[in-house]
């Protein structure tokens, strides 16, 4: 179910009074069934995989915690692992692996046709395994205690506003509130749907209409100019960001509305001035969780230079791999991981201002997009090859005709962006939720229904799914 979709216009009306009309006691079971319900939209089989992680880290966790051995913990550890990669790797993995697999078996001329797997990815399952295992590693860590309620622990798992596509939470945050729902409080309520709003405008407006151009133009881009190519590389780099930070949005919107307090995720990722600071801006739960669990346990910055470099590396390859089953999101990785290494060397020897440190990394951080959104290799370097032809015709054409798109919708996306950025720089000026809610009644309310009417006069309503649901 999306958010952006009339059925969800339904559902959520009906999870809130429902919510809200139960005793305190039973709202975390009336929770957990809006959750299920919410992820059986898509495809009720797969509910499955989320009952059989639930689970197994469930049974995990108390045998860990009641484990009289390290041996014995170590060994529900790597049942937890075992069980929850293996399901990923299953139906995420398999055919990338597989692919790769026959084509080097065919270039040492040894063909061995594998089989393919008849499954769909499941919506969500990066997201949710990856939450799931963390708690059975801070548990293992002695950092969280074992969850006895399986209800709530389910809920942990399942809870619909960030189930599918995050913040990926740590149970030390998320684990009590599943027990702790809060009744009817009009200003958090308020404040929910007010963020729930931005949310929508940032997807359906901004990154929905700039999603047009961006397709046509990586749809074909051995076709299109150096104009059109650079142009639709920008406008990707705010139309993944304004679709992930806007599903973000509405799912902290709804988490407050039903008193609870997720994790920020983005924080003005594209004011960043090195590829270090726009790590600790983008993707905040997953960059948080890979650190973790991940770069500290091979050594972090703790070791010799060679060790933190290969920690790094790794770090980046995995996180390529996270994002999608292709040699592009591979090689996005490692993109970022080779700029890491790169950046502190020569940060010591470079001298620039900050506002030059910024354009350069959000240059750094295009040109990685580009393999983030090619289909293929071929295609990411079609981009690159064709970045210089053409730029002598954009007098004579005009640059909304090279990239598909009217005058008019070339200046709703130009809008767009200017209006997230904006935001964002009002937001880094520390104009907050609590300043806007201090403005008087009239303003504010002039503030929703301009909101409103442009989500209704220029947003794309067809319901296009989150960019990152396909993760």
């Amino acid at each position: 179910m999306l958010f952006n979709s009339f059925q969800f216009a339904v559902f959520f009306p009906c999870v809130a009074a429902g919510y809200f009309l139960l005793p305190a006691r039973w709202r975390w079971a009336w929770m957990l069934a809006a959750s299920y319900a919410f992820y059986m939209a898509w495809e009720p089989g797969y509910v499955v995989l989320l009952w059989a992680s639930t689970l197994v880290d469930y049974v995990a966790g108390l045998r860990i915690a009641a484990a009289d051995s390290v041996a014995r913990r170590r060994r529900w550890l790597a049942a937890s692992l075992a069980c929850n990669l293996g399901l990923l790797f299953f139906f995420k993995y398999y055919d990338f692996f597989r692919d790769s697999a026959e084509a080097l078996l065919a270039l040492a001329n040894l063909p061995l046709p594998l089989p393919r797997s008849p499954w769909l990815l499941p919506v969500g399952i990066s997201f949710y395994t990856f939450q799931t295992l963390s708690y059975t590693l801070e548990v293992y860590a002695g950092r969280q205690a074992a969850e006895r309620h399986l209800g709530r622990f389910a809920l942990y798992v399942a809870f619909f506003p960030q189930l599918v596509a995050g913040p990926i939470e740590r149970p030390q945050t998320l684990l009590p509130q599943m027990g702790a729902f809060a009744g009817f409080d009009y200003d958090r309520v308020v404040n929910g749907l007010r963020r729930m709003l931005w949310g929508f405008l940032k997807k359906v407006v901004i990154a929905d209409n700039l999603a047009i151009a961006v397709d046509v133009v990586y749809g074909d881009p051995g076709a299109h100019t150096g104009p059109a190519l650079a142009v639709a590389t920008v406008f990707f780099a705010f139309q993944i960001y304004c679709d992930f930070s806007g599903y973000t949005d509405i799912a902290l919107g709804l988490a407050q509305i039903f008193g609870v307090q997720l994790m920020e995720n983005f924080r003005q990722p594209y004011f960043a001035a090195s590829l270090r600071e726009f790590w600790g801006r983008w993707h905040i739960s997953l960059s948080t969780w890979f650190r973790d669990y991940v770069y500290i346990p091979l050594g972090g910055s703790r070791g010799t230079a060679v060790r933190w470099a290969m920690a790094v590396l790794v770090v980046f390859l995995v996180s390529g791999l996270w994002h999608g089953a292709r040699w592009t999101f591979v090689v996005w990785g490692a993109l970022h991981g080779a700029g890491m290494l790169a950046e502190r060397s020569l940060a010591p020897k470079v001298m620039l201002p900050r506002p030059l440190k910024i354009a350069a990394t959000f240059v750094v951080v295009c040109a990685a997009w580009v393999f983030f959104r090619a289909h293929t290799l071929a295609d990411a370097a079609a981009v690159f090859a064709g970045l210089g032809r053409g730029w002598g015709s954009l007098a004579e054409v005009g640059l909304p005709a090279q990239i598909g798109l009217d005058p008019y919708a070339f200046g709703v996306c130009a809008a767009g962006i200017a209006t997230v950025l904006g935001g964002d720089g009002l937001a880094a000026r520390g104009f907050s939720a609590a300043r806007f809610a201090a403005w008087p009644a009239a303003a504010r309310w002039t503030a929703y229904s301009v909101a409103l009417w442009i989500i209704f006069l220029f947003g794309v309503l067809r319901q296009e799914a989150f960019l990152y649901f396909q993760f």
